[in-house]
């Protein structure tokens, strides 16, 4: 509740806004106190993957390419370690249409990026892959209740991200479109996490 309280407060305060300290305080706590639950619940994985989260949240909202490449790798530390919880859960040959279609719209987008990142396109095409992968394994997991909650968050992981994509790097500074999509980034984001810590919490206890 915490969590999400801070989560409405960034969204309907901050998210739209440049940096400032409140700013980043209230987007870091919004999933650390995420990573605090996890740990409450004796998982300390889950707890690291929120936490590398709320880490990437906090150097996303500082400025400069050293912060926006911690964020990044922070972030893609966070999706491998969720892709280890996942796998205990993989139920081949899992649902192949919707892995085609997340490749292939993955390949789109790294093809957008690498025609639009620059210096970035290396460290951003690698995170590209590492989140697809994440995204595969979830679309692994079997039918239980968890484990559709958790394919559901991951696919949410990679919408946001893509919303995130096209503000950074495909979208001109002037486009009306810049005013929309941090509207679009942080909820899908936020609830991305939050389903990600609901779901796998539930598959570990049960």
């Amino acid at each position: 509740m915490i969590g999400a309280g801070l989560a409405l407060v960034f969204w309907g305060a901050y998210c739209w806004r440049g940096p400032s300290w409140p700013r980043s305080a209230i987007k870091t706590g919004s999933v650390a106190v995420l990573a605090l639950a996890a740990a409450g619940q004796g998982l300390p994985m889950l707890a690291t993957a929120l936490a590398l989260g709320a880490l990437g949240d906090f150097c996303l909202s500082r400025v400069g390419a050293r912060w926006f490449l911690a964020g990044m790798a922070a972030f893609g530390a966070a999706h491998l370690a969720y892709t280890v919880l996942m796998l205990d859960g993989v139920a081949l040959p899992g649902r192949w249409p919707a892995m085609i279609v997340l490749g292939l719209f993955g390949a789109f987008m790294a093809w957008l990026l690498w025609r639009r990142a620059g210096a970035l396109r290396g460290p951003v095409l690698a995170y590209v892959a590492v989140i697809l992968a994440m995204g595969v394994v979830a679309l692994a997991l079997g039918d239980a209740p968890w484990s559709r909650l958790v394919t559901l968050a991951a696919l949410l992981f990679v919408v946001s991200d893509s919303f995130l994509a096209t503000e950074l790097f495909l979208v001109p500074q002037v486009h009306p479109a810049r005013r929309v999509l941090p509207f679009l980034v942080w909820p899908t984001y936020w609830l991305a996490q939050a389903g990600l810590l609901w779901g796998l919490t539930h598959g570990a206890i049960n």
